[in-house]
């Protein structure tokens, strides 16, 4: 009789460990297109990504200057034009932000803050640059003559957007934000002022004093804004409403440059340069850099209050 041999029971394989889901950015099931390498690293380097970004948008504003001049030859296409540049301008730097910083949409220029942020800050600019006219009137160097062209003001106001959007987009939005990461708030600060006043070397009425005037009136009170809201919505009003005073409403010479086609008020300015502004308009006075200074330090306690000053960023980062 032959004796049976008991054999051990197989032990059960393990259950295989799920994968975990995959999911892209948007929420939705990953596809060909979203399983791809990562974008490369050297996008990361604020250094990198600096130049390229001001540089396209530079270009773009030289591309709308251009359009805008074609089309400026009624008052309904220059100002159709301006607009329809600015949202150019818009539409091109959120593409170049979504390409270089992976940001699907830029907190600096949220849709909800635009239309507040944007009439505040027209509202000072045009309050800010009223006061620097009342007070060179006073010392006698502006004279109101009288009644400019309704359609003129609404082709400098075309003329206008579109400076001011490009302008902000270049210097605030680009410049100062991303050269922030490596050199603080105050080189930020420092270094778009500066070059924001060099910009203006290049108009036709430029003067030395009046490109330190623009950098420290303008540049610092504009990255003070931006510094204090990390909006752009507001600094972009403000930039329109000033020059929409100076250029559209008042009648002077905007940083050197006729920049605009007509003005509410038609009126000559006279008097010691330094007073007037001279030939690069009221913005060269001593007058508008004090008016300036006045809300730039303002803002720049208020950023300090909110807690917005970036320290420089260490040299081994």
């Amino acid at each position: 009789m032959s004796q049976s041999i008991e054999r051990p029971e197989p032990t059960p394989l393990p259950e295989p460990t799920p994968l975990p889901h995959i999911t892209a950015p948007s929420g939705r099931a990953p596809g060909p297109r979203t399983l791809r390498k990562p974008r490369s690293v050297r996008w990361e380097s604020a250094w990198v990504r600096l130049p390229v970004l001001f540089v396209l948008l530079l270009a773009v504003n030289g591309l709308t200057t251009l359009i805008n001049g074609v089309a400026d030859a009624t008052p309904v296409t220059g100002l159709l034009s301006g607009v329809a540049t600015a949202g150019l301008a818009l539409g091109a730097y959120v593409w170049l932000v979504r390409r270089l910083e992976s940001r699907r949409s830029p907190a600096e220029l949220r849709p909800a803050n635009a239309r507040s942020e944007l009439r505040t800050g027209a509202l000072l600019g045009l309050g800010m640059f009223s006061l620097v006219i009342a007070v060179i009137a006073m010392g006698g160097g502006y004279h109101l003559e009288g009644w400019g062209t309704f359609g003129g003001a609404l082709t400098t106001l075309g003329v206008m957007t579109c400076v001011a959007v490009t302008e902000e987009l270049a210097f605030r939005g680009a410049l100062f934000r991303v050269l922030e990461e490596k050199t603080g708030t105050w080189g930020a600060l420092a270094a778009s002022g500066l070059l924001f006043g060099a910009l203006h070397m290049v108009n036709p009425d430029a003067t030395v004093w009046g490109g330190l005037a623009i950098a420290v009136e303008a540049g610092l009170l504009f990255g003070s804004v931006y510094a204090a809201t990390r909006s752009l919505w507001l600094p972009i009003g403000l930039h329109l409403g000033w020059n929409m005073a100076e250029g559209g409403i008042f009648g002077t010479t905007v940083s050197g440059s006729d920049a605009g086609q007509g003005s509410l008020f038609t009126a000559s300015v006279s008097g010691p340069e330094a007073l007037t502004g001279g030939a690069f308009g009221p913005e060269a006075s001593p007058v508008a850099i004090v008016i300036c200074l006045i809300p730039t330090v303002l803002f720049l306690r208020e950023a300090k209050r909110r807690d917005r000053f970036h320290a420089r960023a260490r040299a081994d980062r």
